[in-house]
């Protein structure tokens, strides 16, 4: 991975997203950080300048919810073509999961053995998420020492073998070290006893098929579950990729009381409805599902009146074999959706046709998923001390997703063929162009990060 670009640059733009609101300004760069931000008119003349125009310059995305997959299943993404596809989405930053990589990044070895395979094929930055399974309490100081973000874990099975899933006694074990460590436990809150085993009667490619097998109340009792626990504790739990939206209630009621919890949803539960969903379209599978459109307005409102902390992918992309593309058998497939490259678009095309002014894409998919990873000091904002992380964007212009468009290992995606709004120019990642007119141009321009320091 490379070091910081050392050479001085200004962006200059008439709506830049600043903590303190759009505003037209020149941001000046030096040693890859924001040395500054400039009146517009104070055009520097021996300075490199980019000229965003009337486009929108925001702080560069952290999308804190990727599934990367490399080393061990590679086939299914990897390093190159997952930071490649975000630098084209306006993500900057990356936060790695701890699965479905072989090995989990369970432990002190596997961590390195991760960090020998991201180096020098990095095209944005990366950080990365330790794992708590069962019997590993004991490497999370090691892990948290070496620099990961916080840990993640599955209540329900995760889908490998290698990854195990958690219950009450493990959580018990893991939350005072983490409480300790001051990292956050991010949760797949799905309690495993409220599932179902899909209906053998049932058709295989209809979505509800499915649907019906994650009922909501799963969500409702782990999130329940990991209240009380975080109560008791004391430690940061963070709900990942919520769906329901009856749960935020519970969550609200739960942070008002002071319990430290927070909560995610992703660009396909803002975006996709239930009974929208064709037969046999096996690439909308995800865990928990896609419910109906009362769920998905719920989010919405709960994303607007800040109930909802962020909104992370949950990239989570695999072959067209293991998504039983030619069966469409909603059961037998693997469940993730892959949408790193289209978060950004996904949410503004929904936010605008809300009414929702596009600062408000800054708080959600910069500054909150940076400070859940502890990268707030450096990552997530347009401010001086800052890294010159910055998407040049035009929030006006639309496109139709063609698949062969994605960067993404394997072009499939429920967004292909949806008419999107927004469309980005440039992706600056710590003062160096990493992505511009619809081409990746240092493809080893990221470097991995760690938490509080932000560097590894």
């Amino acid at each position: 991975m490379q070091k910081t670009r050392s050479d001085p640059l200004a962006v200059r733009g008439a709506r830049l997203v600043t903590p303190e609101g759009v505003r037209p300004g020149i941001v000046l760069v030096r040693d890859g950080r924001i040395a500054a931000i400039a009146a517009y008119a104070d055009l520097p003349t021996d300075v490199p300048t980019i000229e965003a125009g009337d486009a929108v310059v925001l702080p560069g995305l952290v999308d804190t919810h990727v599934h990367v997959n490399e080393p061990g299943r590679t086939d299914w993404e990897g390093f190159a073509h997952a930071t490649r596809a975000a630098a084209a989405g306006g993500v900057t930053t990356i936060v790695d999961m701890p699965l479905n990589s072989i090995p989990a990044t369970t432990s002190v070895e596997a961590f390195e053995t991760k960090l020998r395979a991201a180096t020098a094929q990095c095209c944005v930055d990366v950080a990365f998420w330790g794992g708590v399974v069962p019997g590993n309490s004991g490497e999370l100081p090691g892990l948290a020492e070496r620099g990961v973000a916080g840990f993640k874990c599955f209540l329900a099975p995760s889908g490998v073998d290698e990854f195990e899933r958690v219950g009450e006694p493990e959580l018990r074990a893991a939350l005072p070290v983490l409480a300790r460590l001051d990292r956050p436990l991010l949760v797949h809150a799905e309690l495993p006893s409220l599932l179902r085993v899909p209906d053998s009667s049932a058709d295989p490619v209809a979505h509800g098929t499915w649907l019906d097998s994650r009922p909501a109340a799963a969500e409702h009792a782990a999130i329940d579950l990991l209240i009380r626990l975080a109560r008791e504790s004391g430690a940061h739990v963070h709900i990942v990729h919520l769906a329901s939206a009856d749960a935020v209630d519970l969550i609200s009621q739960a942070r008002s009381g002071g319990v430290r919890i927070t909560v995610e949803t992703c660009p396909h539960y803002l975006t996709f409805a239930a009974r929208e969903i064709p037969d046999r379209a096996t690439a909308f599978k995800c865990a928990p599902p896609i419910r109906d459109r009362r769920h998905r307005e719920g989010l919405w409102r709960a994303l607007e009146d800040g109930r909802i902390d962020l909104v992370a992918s949950d990239h989570s992309p695999a072959p067209p074999r293991l998504k039983h593309v030619e069966t469409g058998d909603f059961v037998r497939a693997w469940g993730g959706i892959a949408s790193l490259q289209l978060s950004l678009s996904a949410v503004w095309t929904g936010a605008h046709a809300r009414g929702l002014p596009f600062e408000r894409l800054a708080a959600w998919m910069s500054d909150a998923p940076a400070r859940l990873a502890g990268l707030g000091p450096r990552k997530g904002a347009i401010a001086p001390g800052h890294d010159a992380d910055l998407v040049i964007w035009d929030p006006d212009a639309e496109q139709t997703l063609e698949p062969a468009a994605l960067l993404h290992r394997h072009p499939l995606t429920p967004y292909a063929g949806l008419r999107l709004r927004g469309v980005v120019l440039t992706t600056i990642v710590r003062g160096r162009v990493v992505y511009e007119d619809g081409r990746t141009v240092a493809p080893d321009g990221g470097m991995a990060l760690r938490r509080d320091s932000a560097r590894a």
